[in-house]
């Protein structure tokens, strides 16, 4: 996936459009190029050398299908160094992201390359064999899952407690006298802006918000605008403006806050990070992508948590893994605690065994359930310390 220059605007990057044409960038703006991995030297010497500048039209005019092409048998060549790989569409899919439905066709096979953006030159005779065996209608087909991953019920059972709805912030109460501390739950995406239900409303947000407000906490879930890639800047106002709702709300402790980062939503994390507020007690983030795809084009972005860790100082952080996690993802946690590690920022790691991204309404084991309570009353334990 690359992203038009109005997307890099969204996001808070910058364009390198010329004119009626977007300019290929610079080999010091690699992120803009999607993974170069594979390439050699030389190879990405000619890639520069030889890149044209491309229309700004195929970039942002909508194509209008006619649906004559819908017959015709379709495969996706996924580079796994570029972020995209045949697991992490079937997880999406395991998600309920509608906009994968449509490739849960029988005429529609995948294929893995381990490589990155430019298979063309750094893996040909891999790619020609692959493009055979396309022709050939070889390839995996996707399936359906029965119901989607996040509409499971929550792995653990907490007691109902009062919600209040304002705007797009739900605030679950506990029974308690004076202002309380707050856990604010950052959902991840992207996640499309029709998806029913919303994330505040889903079993998983719900459990923890309830479970946080069950141990004197006040839990809240936020719906933030996490629609497409190039969100995060609008999605990061939703959180900052849900921050502030809540810290000015009578019944919370405006000093005693922590947030809490999930998947995609992990990103969101950096601003925090890199200059903790003093009222900012913790910050969690559980399965969290926590560097940008090769294939995102964040090319300067701010949402860099592994590079933002580095000025947290003492900020506590919670960072809960699964070990069945997508390698994509995976590689952008190591990232983030060999960077903490080497600042020495106080990282406390939780593991979940056998345990997939978004465990908590598809993994209901008792590691899961140890993992999900070791978390929260880590997180608790901060906001109360």
């Amino acid at each position: 996936m690359t992203l038009a220059p109005s997307t890099r605007k969204r996001s808070g990057e910058g364009s390198t459009s010329v004119g009626n044409f977007f300019a290929p960038p610079a080999l010091d703006e690699p992120e803009l190029w999607g993974s170069l991995a594979g390439l050699t030297e030389e190879a990405q010497a000619r890639l520069v050398r030889l890149a044209a500048p491309q229309p700004l039209g195929a970039l942002t005019q909508p194509l209008r299908l006619s649906g004559a092409a819908a017959g015709v048998p379709t495969s996706g060549i996924l580079c796994t160094a570029n972020g995209l790989s045949i697991a992490l569409v079937e997880t999406l899919l395991r998600m309920g992201d509608p906009r994968l439905q449509a490739l849960v066709d029988p005429r529609v096979g995948f294929f893995d390359l381990d490589t990155g953006h430019w298979p063309m030159l750094s893996a040909p005779d891999e790619l020609a064999d692959v493009l055979l065996r396309a022709a050939a209608g070889e390839g995996h087909r996707l399936a359906a899952p029965e119901r989607p991953g996040y509409l499971g019920p929550f792995l653990l059972e907490v007691p109902e407690r009062p919600r209040e709805r304002v705007g797009r912030v739900d605030l679950f109460l506990p029974d308690a006298d004076g202002p309380r501390p707050a856990a604010l739950f950052v959902h991840g995406g992207p996640i499309p802006p029709d998806a029913q239900p919303t994330p505040r409303d889903r079993p998983a947000f719900v459990g923890y918000g309830r479970y946080a407000a069950s141990l004197g906490v006040v839990g809240v879930a936020v719906d933030h605008r996490l629609h497409d890639i190039g969100d995060y800047g609008q999605a990061a106002g939703d959180v900052a403006a849900a921050v502030e709702l809540v810290r000015a709300d009578p019944r919370v402790d405006a000093d005693r806050v922590a947030l809490w980062f999930f998947s995609g939503g992990g990103l969101l994390s950096a601003e925090w990070l890199s200059a903790p507020p003093p009222w900012l007690r913790c910050v969690a983030a559980t399965y969290p992508v926590l560097a940008p795809m090769p294939n995102w084009g964040f090319a300067g972005s701010r949402f860099r948590p592994a590079a933002a860790v580095s000025t947290a100082g003492d900020l506590p952080i919670v960072v809960t893994r699964v070990e069945l996690e997508l390698a994509e993802i995976a590689g952008t946690i190591e990232e983030f605690l060999t960077a903490a590690k080497d600042c020495k920022a106080d990282v406390e790691v939780i593991d979940v065994p056998l345990g997939h991204h978004g465990f908590e309404t598809v993994d209901h084991t008792e590691p899961a359930r140890q993992a999900v309570e070791r978390a929260v009353r880590s997180v608790l334990g901060h906001l109360r310390g």
